[in-house]
């Protein structure tokens, strides 16, 4: 008798953490009030220093992917949520893959690949708090000394190894909306750009002291400077701190996806067990959502992590070199990618950079758009979404074209449609991603996109909640 992959988990499932799922359905109100309580205990944790550290003035390894993991530097969030989506991600591509065998409408199948999840994200939590002391990176371990050093992993450790998952479960289950992940994800971003629009901190530019928020900067140019146009131009276009076209870059990204969303083709469908009942399917534009940049941000974020350590322990070493040479970049602290197979996975600091480097930015929009588009088409047998599976779904419900009175047709047409608009929606939301980049948008082109399409799956939610509830013109509270 063989023995499945998922049947090694069994015995860690007694001991893994678990939220039980609820007895009952759970009110709208209660779940606003449970994401809520998740909500603030991870900005309470993200707020919460980790304590033994020497030293926080070093190159940051986790710069480029801090945004979108829901990440603040020293602190218990310091991982955020990296160990949750790279363990999902690799469950879902091995599976995918066929490596393990599962099957989703298997209850104790579903169970165990839950838990092979969950321990797997314990593991990557664990090792990579591991790997993050003794690289130095919160001072050397002979200066922290044994006790520090174990003190420190399991601060990391018991933040994004046990309650991250945890509070991600939570929502999951049905207690609050949505999931933690996308949650957390959102209100990282979101926060970074209010903090880059109204932030109060000074900072001495050189030619004075100026507010960092470019909205409160743009007031205090203009009443301050004798020069008003100079200084509205300043306020526009400042390099060093946030500027108003940053801001409106942002926006207009946001607008751009929003209005996107609205792109679909709808397949007319009829039921044949009630005589009568008709109604659509549709196929939107971004059918995978966020999926494909996120799972190509996570990739190239995580080798460039890896190309960092490396670099910081063998600096001298030629296949490192290839692999990526790190530099300060105009005197910060902060090191990026001059050269090596991962600079061409950066975008340019800027367009004027992009058009001094062609080559380079040729090579990273590509690689973008490539990457983006494989994945998104790869994504919809790895989710289920494929059009042989959503096919099945809708036989099961006893729905078929109109016009047709088999489901052969109905496999046809979504096997026409489905694939083009996986890979043209991946490749739209890279597009969008480098423009944002490119324009300078507050929060990096992947996080803003991240977060207009996290906010109206949100909105989404809210609506069906509420309709549900036969409120649908009614308030929250």
């Amino acid at each position: 008798m063989t023995v499945r992959f998922l049947h090694l988990v069994r015995p860690f499932m007694a001991v893994l953490p678990e939220i039980a799922a609820p007895e009952r359905r759970i009110p709208f109100r209660q779940k606003i009030l449970w994401t809520s309580v998740t909500l603030f205990i991870f900005l309470v944790c993200s707020q919460i220093p980790l304590y033994g550290v020497l030293r926080s003035d070093t190159s940051d390894p986790m710069y480029w992917i801090r945004m979108i993991l829901a990440s603040n530097r020293g602190t218990l969030m310091e991982q955020g949520i990296t160990p949750i989506i790279t363990s999902g991600m690799i469950m879902q591509l091995l599976a995918a893959a066929e490596i393990i065998e599962v099957d989703h409408s298997v209850r104790e199948d579903r169970a165990l690949f839950n838990g092979a999840s969950k321990l797997f994200a314990m593991l990557i939590s664990f090792g990579q708090a591991t790997v993050s002391v003794i690289s130095g990176l919160y001072g050397q371990p002979a200066q922290l000394g044994l006790g520090v050093c174990i003190l420190l992993v399991l601060q990391l450790f018991v933040a994004s190894g046990i309650l991250v998952v945890l509070l991600d479960e939570l929502l999951q289950k049905g207690y609050g909306l949505g999931s933690g992940i996308s949650l957390f994800i959102a209100t990282n971003i979101c926060e970074n750009v209010i903090w880059k629009s109204f932030s109060p901190t000074t900072v001495n530019t050189g030619r004075g002291t100026e507010f960092e928020g470019a909205i409160i900067a743009l007031f205090q140019l203009v009443l301050q400077r004798s020069d008003k146009m100079r200084a509205l131009k300043h306020a526009f276009f400042r390099t060093q701190l946030p500027n108003i076209m940053n801001l409106l870059a942002t926006v207009l990204v946001f607008g751009v996806v929003i209005y996107l969303q609205g792109f679909r083709v709808e397949l007319p469908v009829k039921s044949n067990k009630y005589r009568g009942q008709q109604g659509t399917y549709a196929v939107k534009l971004f059918y995978t959502s966020n999926m494909p940049i996120m799972l190509q941000s996570g990739l190239v974020q995580h080798v460039l992590w890896i190309s960092h350590l490396l670099f910081n322990r063998f600096p001298d070493n030629i296949l490192i070199r290839l692999l990526g040479v790190w530099e300060p970049h105009e005197g910060s602290s902060q090191f990026f990618p001059t050269s090596g197979f991962v600079y061409y996975l950066t975008p340019p600091h800027s367009l004027n950079e992009a058009l001094g480097d062609p080559i380079h930015f040729a090579l990273y929009v590509a690689l973008t758009l490539a990457a983006c588009a494989f994945i998104s088409k790869a994504w919809i047998d790895m989710s289920g979404s494929s059009p042989k599976q959503v096919a099945k779904q809708l036989k099961d419900q006893g729905m078929v074209l109109r016009g047709s009175r088999d489901g052969s047709s109905m496999y046809k047409e979504l096997k026409r449609i489905i694939p083009t608009a996986a890979a043209f929606g991946g490749l739209c939301i890279g597009l969008l991603s480098v423009t944002a980049d490119m324009l300078g948008a507050v929060g990096s082109g992947t996080g803003i996109l991240l977060a207009v399409t996290i906010i109206y799956q949100y909105f989404e939610m809210f609506a069906r909640e509420q309709a549900e509830m036969g409120k649908f013109d009614a308030t929250i509270f």
